[in-house]
């Protein structure tokens, strides 16, 4: 780390994984917008599928996760292709050396985080709902509390933690090892 091109190429592999992150988060709440646009056109088009007379589109809503799914994950791939590649041969085998190591121990870190964290939440919320959690005075706090609008917030939150961000990490590690080792010959100057 006391060569500039090694710090700077490690900062660089720590920003990766969390952008990455964020990259991945943001891909989940945009797909649900949508989704959420789509069911409320049918529920508004289809007045039949309230009272069961109709049934809904799935197949539409189906369509517009996968479209949205695939889109949305394009970026995040092109920047966990791209960024070993140009550290690798804009600053050499020794920072991309440094990116490798910083960027695989941020993303295990933040892999566990999420995931522990993301499943934490949406535990916390069950727990809440079988009616296990008290109060002071040793009253049941179940649905319709604030203790559970709390925790639907955090299971809200959890999921794309601990369903999307956490496990994709996983893959970015490998991916950069990967690209790394395959690319290594241009690397060494």
């Amino acid at each position: 780390l006391a060569d500039v091109s090694v710090f700077i190429a490690a900062l660089i592999g720590s920003m990766l994984v969390y952008f990455f992150s964020s990259l991945a988060i943001r891909a989940v709440g945009t797909t649900a917008q949508s989704i959420i646009v789509e069911v409320r056109r049918q529920f508004r088009e289809m007045p039949g599928i309230m009272d069961y007379t109709q049934r809904p589109d799935y197949a539409r809503v189906v369509d517009i996760t996968t479209r949205a799914a695939l889109r949305q994950m394009i970026l995040p791939g092109v920047v966990a292709v791209a960024t070993p590649i140009l550290v690798g041969l804009l600053l050499g085998y020794e920072a991309i050396a440094g990116l490798l190591m910083v960027g695989t121990i941020a993303g295990v870190m933040l892999a566990t985080v999420l995931n522990n964290g993301g499943g934490a939440w949406d535990n916390a919320k069950k727990y809440i709902e079988s009616g296990q959690l008290t109060d002071d005075a040793g009253n049941a706090l179940g649905k319709r509390t604030e203790a559970h609008a709390a925790a639907v917030v955090g299971d809200t939150v959890g999921d794309p933690f601990k369903d999307t961000a956490g496990p994709s990490l996983h893959v970015l590690v490998k991916l950069l090892a990967t690209i790394t080792l395959v690319m290594a010959p241009l690397f060494i100057r």
